[in-house]
């Protein structure tokens, strides 16, 4: 009753494809990780694979685009601490 089956045949030719993102994919990721210029452009240019140069004006694009769109959070704003405690089952 306890057969061990055969591993199929395509499951060994399988391969892991590896898309590196886009420009403007590594520009917003390096966006979303710091506001300086400089960070963004190197982060960028290493997630891309692209020289800092061919980055540097897509981000310095990128930051005007999106800086009036940034409302509601200004550096170094505090935010609030919320602690939930689980209370225990009540006894009936």
């Amino acid at each position: 009753m306890d057969r061990k089956k055969a591993i199929p045949a395509e499951w060994s030719r399988r391969r892991t494809r590896y898309d590196p993102p886009g420009r403007d994919e590594a520009v917003a990721a390096a966006q979303g990780l710091t506001d300086r210029v400089e960070s963004q452009i190197e982060i960028a240019a290493q997630l891309s694979g692209l020289p800092e140069d061919e980055v540097k004006s897509r981000v310095l694009m990128m930051r005007t685009q999106s800086s009036w769109k940034r409302t509601g959070t200004a550096p170094g704003r505090r935010t609030e601490i919320v602690v939930v405690k689980r209370r225990g089952l009540r006894a009936t």
